[in-house]
């Protein structure tokens, strides 16, 4: 299989931040995914032996989905932040395509500014919830496991993303393209389509 200019370029990933925040963002970027090829790996090993089970046993594993539900929060929110370093997340364009360069890159500053404060909210937000989730005790059937362990990705994931809006918008601020991220110009490939 033949990676795409923008798969080496996720591969090779080195911060453009300055110092330490460059080393830490990078640092944080492999983490990141060696943490998602891990849990879909994971995620596919576990889906696989329940079935194996379920047809060659007659019964499923009883712990298969609490691992998979604990790899689904996992990969969730480890991909957002991976997501947002490489500028991937959804974005509705069609009046920020309409402004020009200028306007754009004012645009994509207010908009890295708000995400990142609503990325934070969450954040904020779901400390509180995984407090909650440990106050009342609860743990996994099958695994025993206390439920807040679960959910500990999702501060994680919110914190990383808004501080990776945050870096979007200070490199739209101190530069003079547009940037999705902090090392992806905004902007659309020629591509050849096939008549």
């Amino acid at each position: 299989m033949e990676m795409n200019e923008d798969d080496i370029a996720e591969k090779n990933y080195r911060s453009t931040l300055p110092g330490p925040l460059g080393a830490i963002d990078t640092w944080i970027s492999r983490t990141e995914a060696v943490i998602l090829a891990v849990g879909v790996i994971l995620m596919a090993i576990n889906t696989i032996a329940n079935v194996l089970s379920r047809f060659l046993l007659g019964e499923s594993l009883h712990f298969s989905e609490e691992i998979n539900r604990i790899l689904i929060v996992m990969i969730t929110f480890a991909g957002i932040g991976y997501a947002a370093r490489h500028g991937r997340h959804i974005r509705m364009s069609a009046i920020y395509d309409a402004v020009p360069t200028g306007g754009r890159r004012w645009m994509m500053i207010v908009i890295s500014l708000f995400t990142a404060l609503v990325m934070f909210v969450l954040c904020y937000y779901s400390i509180g919830y995984i407090s909650t989730l440990y106050g009342r005790g609860r743990v996994l059937p099958s695994l025993s496991i206390p439920v807040w362990m679960m959910y500990v990705w999702v501060p994680i994931g919110f914190a990383i993303t808004g501080i990776q809006y945050l870096l979007t918008a200070i490199k739209n601020l101190t530069s003079r393209d547009v940037y999705l991220s902090t090392h992806v110009v905004d902007g659309y490939k020629d591509t050849e389509t096939e008549v």
